[in-house]
């Protein structure tokens, strides 16, 4: 389970956000391409905007339940 207290710097705040745990699979990127971003430097997902329609949160729900490491968290916050 993804943990609030170790997520990425760069993800923004908000109800999504990704944990250091990220393999950078690409899984949440292609899943939910309008929030999540690469960071080339660091080689991992972040959260660089949050979801602003139904269908955006949709897609960062299947990435959430999809991945593979369990990085990406859902604190519940909108």
């Amino acid at each position: 389970m993804a943990d609030r207290e170790d997520k990425n710097e760069e993800s923004i705040d908000g109800k999504f956000y990704v944990d250091s745990q990220c393999i950078d699979c690409d899984l949440c990127r292609e899943t939910a391409p309008n929030n999540f971003k690469r960071s080339d430097d660091e080689g991992y997902s972040y959260v660089y905007k949050q979801p602003e329609n139904e269908e955006e949160t949709e897609q960062c729900m299947e990435a959430l339940e999809g991945c593979p490491v369990e990085a990406i968290g859902d604190d519940g916050v909108e």
